[in-house]
């Protein structure tokens, strides 16, 4: 699988390590009321989607990025790869992804 680094070019999938769902950029707010429920949420409940799925990926054997992915998980096809700062930073500001 090649993926188009946003700032390298195309990269084997090899130089990256898989690290789960994209939704990970959206940490809970730890002063919550219900930051314990929140906490257990986000560490260990995730869905296990068919289809087009947002996820991270860390550029371990390159500059160490971190990116989004959008990535068919039937077929692994890339449809979107974006730095995971510019993804968390439109996220913060209302932004879409």
């Amino acid at each position: 699988m090649i993926i188009n680094h946003p700032l390298l070019g195309p990269r084997d999938s090899a130089e990256f390590t898989y690290l789960g769902d994209a939704a990970l950029l959206d940490r809970p707010d730890w002063q919550a009321p219900d930051a314990l429920d929140q906490f257990t949420q986000y560490g260990y409940l995730r869905d296990n989607p068919a289809g087009p799925h947002a996820e991270l990926w860390f550029h371990e054997q390159g500059d160490r990025s971190w990116l989004v992915l959008t990535r068919d998980t039937t077929t692994h096809q890339i449809t979107s790869v974006q730095l995971a700062r510019d993804v968390a930073r439109a996220r913060k500001s209302g932004g879409a992804q």
